[in-house]
């Protein structure tokens, strides 16, 4: 027969907007065991698993900490400190009597604290308290998960408890009414044909609801000079513009507890992480969106349709698999994304590292050495070029028959740092299939991404300098040849990193915003922040002929993260902060 095992959820602290996804271990009747759902439509051997989840609220008002959402809150009398009354517990039914007492004796002695003792006082405090404690009421017509709407919650009474009846899925969301509240989740088989219950109920309790952390927006930072004021939630700042968001999101299988300790286990979890990587990314309303380290099956089921929902459409290029030996669905690639109503779709390019690599062997490496040379060389990165055509036309320009296109490279590049050779091998590998496309057509190019490379390191001055200085201390370690004569190390793009706009001489207001950047390369201080390392990886770089920028995202500093830890955090969902540039074109582009 049908039984459950065992029951168990991810994270047992459960936020508001965050999906709740049971693990419910069965025995089927044919002793296999399987974690598939058997709904009332589709019994097994006449028997079906019927879920419900329930808001416990206890009869004893419960306040809940706003600094630890997920605890009991306690509550501390300014006036008993400031008069040393010691605490005691249970201390509360007996507040009053003491602050009357209290206020008895420095009235007497006319204390200029006396407010903080009198009447005043107390009624006004007692009517916060009451105020903060009140229990909320359950909603009427829920519904939740999978489940149709069904009539109001039905409570339950269990001693000192009443249970509302709040989800009959296997999974639910916990909404705002639920904050401060225990849920609890039941599992039973039931019988088809009798709607009874077989055997025992399988029950779950989590921790209290707690709000979706919400941290401090982001800025749009003008650095073209023009007098505007530059908020996310303001929308674009013309019409002639557009906006290009660059994210390596963290993929989950790269998220661990190890690699994280410093992070709560409940806000690593990807159904979270998730729910709150979609609000970022969202928020910043981009036109043009490059992430990172995004999964096969995240893009599959939750990134391309839930941001097909606000009017994006998707490009995705899978890292490839010689040596990612896990599955195939959660191998990350880098995504793109594009607004539907500001951009078409003309052409894309797929640049595999390790299809170089083999090229490159073939022509360069002796047969002895193939195999070495590959073993180097082959790491799975990939990038992902995207041209695409505007729908907006430049402002003052007055040429509708001109098409107006844009290259966008994203890219993730090899994260080993012994492997210095091999990553700027792939950055030069990139820039020259970029030349060959802008050879082709005057196109400005935008080249995002993770480069797992430093401000002033090779692949860093490649990209920003055009070249890399032959005396540069990364260039000696080259055991397979492939980076020599240094000469070839150029490219003819004229690029230039967005953010090195906040350096400009002559903007005022931005000062601020330029001791988040490190002064001897014009890059930001950090856009990767973990306990184990603090610096900048990622960049958009622009073809400074044909675009100028006009705003940029504002940067994190310390004092826009936790004092207490790095990232991610319950805040921040990744490892790395987003960046954010808003271009103009400087010119049409001919057909």
């Amino acid at each position: 027969m049908l039984s459950v095992l065992r029951v168990h959820l991810p994270s047992d602290i459960p936020i508001v907007g965050c999906e709740l996804a049971p693990y419910v271990l069965l025995r089927r009747p044919d002793k296999s065991h399987g974690s598939d759902d058997v709904p009332e439509s589709s019994p097994l051997e006449g028997h079906f698993l019927r879920y419900k989840w329930y808001r416990i609220q206890s009869d004893r008002k419960v306040a809940i900490c706003s600094v630890h959402p997920s605890e009991q809150a306690t509550l501390q009398c300014l006036g008993c400190v400031k008069a040393k009354i010691p605490v005691a517990k249970n201390a509360w039914q007996h507040h009053r009597v003491l602050h009357e007492r209290a206020a008895s004796a420095v009235n007497e002695n006319g204390n200029e604290d006396d407010e903080m003792f009198g009447g005043r006082y107390n009624n006004a405090a007692a009517g916060a308290v009451n105020a903060t404690l009140t229990t909320s009421q359950p909603s009427t017509n829920l519904t939740n998960g999978a489940a149709p709407l069904y009539p109001a919650a039905v409570a339950q009474r269990n001693g000192g408890e009443t249970w509302f009846e709040v989800g009959r899925s296997k999974t639910y969301t916990p909404t705002a009414d639920d904050i401060g509240h225990v849920l609890k989740f039941e599992c039973a088989v039931v019988d088809a044909e009798t709607k009874l219950t077989v055997g025992h109920v399988n029950t779950l309790l989590t921790s209290r609801v707690i709000p979706a952390p919400s941290p401090t927006p982001r800025k749009l930072i003008p650095v073209s000079g023009v007098d505007v004021q530059g908020h996310m939630e303001d929308g674009r700042i013309s019409s002639g513009t557009f906006t290009v968001l660059s994210y390596n999101i963290l993929s989950d299988a790269s998220a661990t507890n190890e690699l994280y300790s410093y992070c709560p286990s409940w806000a690593l979890s990807w159904p979270y992480r998730r729910q709150n990587l979609l609000r970022e990314i969202v928020g910043y309303r981009a036109d043009i969106v490059c992430l990172q380290e995004v999964q096969s099956d995240h893009f599959e089921e939750f990134f391309s349709p839930e941001l097909d929902k606000h009017g994006y459409q998707a490009l995705f290029k899978r890292k490839t698999s010689e040596v990612f030996s896990g599955s195939a669905q959660t191998i990350d690639g880098c995504a793109t994304f594009f607004r539907r109503d500001r951009f078409s779709h003309v052409k894309k390019y797929e640049v595999e590292f390790n299809k170089a690599a083999q090229s490159l062997t073939e022509a360069l490496v002796p047969s002895a050495q193939k195999k070495t040379a590959l073993n180097r060389l082959v790491k799975d990165n990939v990038a992902l070029i995207v041209v695409l055509e505007a729908k907006f036309s430049n402002q003052g320009v007055d040429n509708p028959g001109k098409r107006q296109l844009v290259c966008v490279a994203n890219t993730h590049v090899n994260v080993h740092q012994d492997l210095k050779d091999v990553k700027l091998w792939q950055v030069h590998t990139l820039l020259k299939g970029l030349e060959k496309i802008a050879a082709s057509a005057d196109i400005p190019m935008l080249v995002c991404g993770d480069f797992n490379s430093v401000p002033g390191s090779a692949p860093h001055a490649l990209l920003a300098m055009g070249k890399v200085d032959p005396m540069s201390s990364e260039l000696a370690v080259d055991p397979l040849g492939i980076l020599r004569p240094a000469t070839k190390l150029t490219h003819a793009l004229p690029l230039v990193s967005a953010y090195s706009s906040f350096a400009r001489v002559g903007l005022s207001g931005l000062e601020q915003h330029r001791r988040r950047m490190d002064p001897a390369t014009n890059e930001p201080l950090f856009t990767n922040c973990t306990r184990d390392f603090i610096g900048t990886l990622d960049y958009i770089f622009y073809s400074a002929d044909s675009l100028t920028v006009e705003s940029l995202l504002e940067l994190l500093d310390e004092d826009s993260l936790r004092k207490d830890t790095a990232l991610p955090s319950p805040e921040w969902s990744s490892d790395h902060i987003a960046l954010l540039a808003e271009f103009r074109c400087k010119a049409r582009i001919r057909r």
